[in-house]
Order: structure tokens, then sequence, then C-alpha cells
């Protein structure tokens, strides 16, 4: 499963909850707008003020006398069963009547000085009249006794067909537009006022990305972020303040540890110079070297990472010189020949020449230690800024070129290496923004190259 499958993003779930809210929102306000009509008397819910225009319109005809009657149609008789309230008003415009139903007075004479007006709805003011007073449809319409007058009463049942018509018009015309208008500017605006209220939490992302081991004391900036987000924050900085004391109490044990380590070193190397010449002599010798230089490089790096500004320009041709220059007797004690291939010319970097050279040493007792007491060990300098040590071994797997580097880690379980010559050279090698790979050798041993940023010449 990957870290992110638990992850979302707060935008989009955002966006779609707020939109999830502001359709529930609309509905429950289409609910109370269609309510409000009802009640006041503009929509009466489950009656159809036009039904009663609609059936009276193709029931309308004219008898001999060319009086208005109406036809005994099926709806209008269904119209008069379901309503017993009914009433209507018919005129036409040469003074012809037809009236069904108790017609309220106020509507009974209101007709003639409406003959101009096609369509008219008839009622109340809401809050300041009698909320009983009955409301009346005016509409003008062509039938088959010619162009009439009716006046009516909203007084039909709503149809199934026309309710859901009806219904759906109300949300087309209302809900859908507000909920498509709202949608847009709620996935639009909640992107934009995220990004706004999350840009200080951005610049804080940065300053953490920028943390790094040798970077102590660094802290996590609160301002111009949310107020949600400051006690993660906060949790954030103790942590950090619990690594850096946690650390310089390591760094203080290690740097202690080697400059007590000095001094038996020292005493080692006085006492094994007094022995008689002979292989055991050379070995402890080279064990003696390697122990002094494994503490040097722990002196090293406590150095290198207590100040702001180590570096100046270094050569790496004179580093090796006096390596190659330091360890032959050592080498050619062991069996070995030591060969050095370096340009006549300097190749240059920025560093520390104490560090790199205590790097270089360990690689090339290294090589002493652990290679077969016979052959050449090389060391080739080469730009643009690179040193290489081979030897003619057994070589490395290359399934363990990289967990050689870590501390305590030996390829023979009983090496009487202590397994952390390689990861120092590695730690001096990334204080300096280098980098260490191993390769083939030339000669079917192993070959370590340490690449280190070479200087610019404008």
């Amino acid at each position: 499963m990957s870290k992110h499958d638990d992850a979302y993003c707060l935008r989009s779930r955002l966006s779609w909850r707020l939109l999830l809210l502001q359709a529930a929102l609309l509905l429950a306000l289409v609910a109370v707008v269609v309510g409000a009509l009802c009640a006041s008397g503009f929509v009466l819910a489950g009656r159809d003020e036009d039904r009663v225009v609609d059936v009276v319109q193709h029931a309308l005809a004219r008898d001999t006398q060319g009086s208005l009657t109406l036809r005994p149609t099926s709806d209008l008789k269904q119209l008069r069963s379901e309503t017993p309230d009914l009433w209507f008003l018919v005129r036409d415009r040469h003074g012809h009547s037809l009236a069904e139903g108790a017609v309220p007075a106020e509507f009974a004479a209101i007709g003639g000085g409406l003959d101009q007006i096609s369509q008219a709805r008839l009622g109340w003011q809401l809050f300041e009249d009698d909320p009983r007073k009955p409301a009346a449809r005016l509409k003008r319409v062509d039938t088959d006794a010619g162009n009439v007058q009716i006046i009516t009463a909203t007084q039909g049942r709503l149809t199934g067909a026309k309710a859901v018509v009806m219904t759906s018009l109300a949300f087309l015309g209302i809900a859908l537009p507000g909920l498509l208008l709202m949608g847009t500017a709620t996935f639009i605006a909640t992107p934009m006022i995220l990004q706004r209220a999350f840009r200080g939490l951005d610049t804080t992302a940065e300053q953490a990305r920028r943390i790094d081991i040798h970077q102590r004391g660094a802290r996590l900036s609160v301002d111009q972020i949310p107020l949600e987000v400051v006690p993660l924050v906060t949790a954030v900085n103790d942590a950090l303040a619990r690594l850096d004391q946690g650390y310089a109490r390591h760094k203080r044990f290690v740097a202690d540890a080697a400059h007590e380590l000095r001094t038996p070193i020292a005493i080692l190397n006085t006492r094994l110079e007094s022995l008689a010449p002979g292989p055991d002599k050379t070995r402890l010798l080279e064990d003696a070297a390697r122990l002094a230089t494994l503490a040097e490089q722990l002196l090293d790096i406590q150095r290198l990472d207590r100040c702001s500004h180590p570096f100046a320009r270094v050569d790496l041709v004179q580093i090796a010189q006096g390596v190659a220059a330091d360890l032959a007797p050592l080498a050619i004690a062991a069996g070995y020949e030591l060969a050095l291939d370096a340009p006549a010319t300097p190749v240059e970097t920025t560093g520390d020449a104490a560090a790199l050279e205590r790097a270089l040493t360990n690689l090339v007792q290294n090589a002493i230690q652990h290679g077969p007491r016979r052959g050449t060990i090389g060391i080739c300098v080469a730009g643009p800024a690179s040193i290489e040590v081979a030897d003619e071994g057994a070589g490395i797997p290359a399934d363990q070129r990289e967990a050689i580097f870590e501390p305590f880690y030996r390829l023979a379980p009983l090496d009487r290496g202590a397994g952390l010559g390689l990861n120092m050279v590695r730690e001096i090698v990334l204080l300096h923004g280098g980098y260490v790979s191993v390769a083939d050798g030339p000669g079917g041993g192993t070959c370590f190259r340490i690449s280190l940023p070479p200087i610019r010449h404008s």
C-alpha cells in the first residue's frame, strides 16, 4: 500500500461537501418558497387554477337561439363531481353570459370592465385583507362558441402529469440554475481561498524540506499559517528540539571517545615499533594505523560539523602524493606495490585537506588489510575532481556494494576490522558535497571512486 493511499485532497473534499450543503439548503429554500406561495393562495397545493378554464373552454357551445351553453362532456362531469364548490362565469363580447355555482359578488360584475385584458389573476393583499376571501382567475380563450372571457376560482384538482411538470419546472427554473451557479463558484473559489489561506504553510513546508542532520537549531515558522495548523507545527518544533539535544549528546560522546583513544593508540604504536621485524609486527602495525585513522576521522567529522564554512581550496594531487608517501612502507611490508597516477597540474576542489587525506588513507589501508598480500594498489587522481583507489583482490559482490558503507558492516563475519572505516569515508565525502562509488577494478579487484565538486573557474 502506498504511503499516500490514506491521504486526501482538502480542496476537493471541501468543495464537494460545500456543494452538497448548498444543494440541501437550496432544496429547503425551494420547499419554503413553494410552501409560502401555497399559504398565500398564489399556489393551492393539489389544485390547478387553469383546469377549470380548460374544461369549460372545451365544453362551451351555443344553442339554437345563440345563447351560451355547456355540453355534458366527461371532463365537465368529473370536474363537477370533484369540486362541489365549483363556480365560473363566462361572458362573450355581445353581452351573453353563462354562470354556474355561487359566483362571488366581487367578481360577478367585474368582467365587463376587463374586456381588453387577455388574462389576469384576481386576488387580495396578503396581510391586509381577510385570507378567506376567494381569489379568481380571468382568462380570454377561443371556444366553439367564439372568443369568450372566463372567470373562475382556482378550484380544479391538479392532475398527476401536470403536478410532475410543475414540480420539474420549479426545480429546473429555480433550484438547478442556482445549484449550477453556486457549484461553479464553489469549485473556483474554494481552491483560491485555500491556496491563499495555506500560503504560509507552503513556506513552512519549504523550511522543513531544507532541514537536514547538519542543520541543528532549525525550527519551522508559525507566522501566517492557519491557527488550526499551529499545534502541528509546534509539535514538530518540539520534536526537532528533542532531536537536537540527543544529537548533541551523541556528538559529545563520540568526540570525547575519539580524544581518549588517541593517547593509548600512540603508546601502542611506540611499543609495536620496538618489536622484532616479522609478519605479526606488520599486521599489528596495520591494525594500529587503521585504528588511529578511525579515531582521527571521528574527530574530523566533529570538527567539520561544528564549522559553518570550514572549506578552502584543496589540491587532490598533493593529498594523493602525501598519502602514497606515508603508506608506501606499510604497503611494501605487506607485500604490495603502491602506484600513483596523477597529473602534473593541480586538480582542485573545495574542502578540508586533513579530512580528505584521512578518507583516502582509509581506502588505501582498507585495500592493504583485505587484499591478497600481493599485486598493486593504485591511486589515481583525475579531473574534474576525483580520486580512485584500486586493488587486485577478490572484489566486492555487486549486491553488497551499498551495504559496506553502513556502520559496523563487514563482508566476513570474522574480519578483524571494526566496520567503521568505509562509513567514515562516506560521511567525510558527503560533508564535502560528493559521493563514493564502488566498481570492479581494472585488474579484477575493487575500485573505490571519490567524486567531489570541482572548483568552477570563471
